[in-house]
């Protein structure tokens, strides 16, 4: 006899104001449990002492994870001048400080070099993989970690805020893979001095921001008074910049079997190959729909569209 799958099946997305000292597992963990779901991930990571957007998905949305993490993200980030930290952040160990204190009108100037594709070595304590293990493993044992330079995009960096002499508040626009702790660190060295990350706040990733975000006492209450599912997004939430197609029923059943559907109408022919025209890579991904409900991931393969992820939603 197979064993009954515990939780019930919960679709979609939350968007999750995380709180500090929390890490984005912890967060998921907790949220899960209030809902009682199957199934749910997060799409970015936030370190314990960053706050802000992190999107949870729940069972068939977690195969959308990997688009969420592609969109843009947001951030609000405060510079700590005069202490290099191990960590790039507040919760290091001091290795260097420095008497200097850069002007706004530098910190304001030097914010250019910072921008568009830029190399960053990320910090010794972060996840990436070394021989197998975790960068941040082998940093806590003491041992030197030395991590190569990796091609980020800042799309915007702006100087918010002065709070006092030792500190400035920035926001930053970036792309997949950078590190808002690498960039505080980097940007205090090329002002002459040192420094490392004090705060983090992310305001967004891709669709999902902070207007949409609940905070855990507010879900505990939504989900208490028996309303916590009127906190969840649609599954196709991350997916707002794709294009997408209404199968009939005959080519939705063919889809959710996996097999390939024939584009029949011209309108969809063109509008998708002119979406396919606009990619670099000449990649076209599709989200099909029947009835108003996600049916797969789909890829535009000549004239056909081949599912890529099936998405197992009850017809509506």
């Amino acid at each position: 006899m197979s064993r009954r799958r515990r939780g019930r099946p919960v679709h979609g997305w939350l968007v999750l104001d995380k709180p500090a000292d929390l890490t984005s597992t912890q967060a998921v963990s907790k949220v899960r449990r209030l809902f009682d779901a199957r199934k749910a991930g997060h799409a970015g990571t936030l370190d314990p002492m960053a706050t802000g957007v992190l999107p949870i998905a729940f069972g068939e949305a977690t195969k959308t994870v990997s688009y969420a993490m592609d969109g843009a993200k947001r951030y609000r980030f405060a510079i700590a001048f005069g202490e290099a930290r191990d960590s790039d952040d507040s919760e290091g160990q001091v290795v260097a400080t420095s008497p200097v204190r850069p002007d706004p009108a530098a910190v304001a100037d030097v914010l250019g070099r910072f921008t568009g594709e830029i190399e960053q070595v990320p910090p010794a304590f972060s996840a990436i993989k070394i021989a197998g293990e975790r960068a941040y493993d082998l940093a806590r044992d003491g041992e030197t970690v030395n991590l190569a330079p990796r091609r980020i995009r800042i799309d915007a960096l702006d100087l918010v805020a002065v709070p006092d002499g030792d500190h400035v508040v920035l926001e930053a626009v970036s792309g997949k893979g950078a590190y808002m702790r690498g960039l505080a660190r980097d940007i205090a060295v090329a002002l002459g001095t040192v420094g490392h990350l004090s705060a983090l706040r992310r305001l967004s990733v891709g669709a999902f921001t902070l207007d949409a975000a609940v905070t855990l006492p507010q879900l505990e209450a939504l989900v208490g008074s028996g309303g916590g599912d009127s906190a969840l997004l649609p599954l196709e939430t991350p997916l707002d910049d794709i294009p997408a197609v209404a199968l009939s029923d005959v080519e939705a059943h063919r889809m959710r079997s996996g097999q390939a559907v024939a584009l029949l109408k011209r309108s969809d022919r063109e509008r998708l190959a002119a979406a396919q025209a606009d990619r670099d890579d000449g990649d076209c991904l599709v989200l099909a729909t029947a009835r108003g409900v996600p049916v797969a991931l789909a890829r535009l393969t000549g004239a056909e569209l081949q599912p890529v992820r099936v998405l197992n939603l009850e017809p509506a």
